[in-house]
């Protein structure tokens, strides 16, 4: 029996990712249903200084919550029995998870935040003013968009880690 058929913590994290993934698309697919449908949000998002951050908030709730989500389990599932042998790390994979799920949501949090903040003041407020009033939260989500590019270096370094060596005759 080999420990990725056996490892409690290792199928845990990788539905884990499979969840999350889940329930990042209906809220992706959700927010983008709304934004289309309610023609006040859609003249908001299209219209209004900043308002397309809003967007950014959607589309990266999308590709880095639903489509990389998907990928990472994927190769988490698949590359242990490529290779044949257990994910170099599995606290890796915890670190991983955590890290990229906190640091999305950071994003998402401040991308919606800077959009709607920008947006309404946009209507009395001159373009100067609205640009000072973003800008801290912009900084924020960077912040937590470099956590995400920092799980994304965890999951290529212990991917990276599990496939060094391989050999077909293991």
């Amino acid at each position: 029996m080999n420990e990725w058929e056996t490892n409690e913590d290792y199928t845990r994290y990788t539905l884990w990712f499979v969840y999350a993934c889940v329930i990042y698309s209906i809220i992706g697919f959700s927010w983008g249903a709304l934004m289309g449908g309610i023609a006040d949000f859609r003249y908001f998002v299209d219209h209004r200084l900043h308002g397309n951050l809003i967007v950014r908030a959607h589309t990266h709730i999308n590709l880095l919550g639903w489509v990389e989500m998907a990928i990472f389990a994927a190769v988490y599932y698949i590359i242990p029995r490529l290779v044949r042998r257990s994910i170099y790390s599995i606290k890796l994979v915890k670190v991983h998870f955590w890290t990229h799920n906190f640091g999305l949501i950071g994003m998402v949090v401040f991308f919606t935040a800077a959009g709607i903040t920008g947006g309404v003041a946009s209507v009395t407020a001159p373009p100067d003013q609205v640009e000072l009033l973003v800008k801290p939260y912009l900084a924020t989500m960077g912040i937590f968009g470099t956590m995400v590019l920092v799980a994304n270096i965890i999951w290529a370094y212990n991917i990276f880690r599990t496939c060094a060596g391989w050999s077909i005759s293991k």
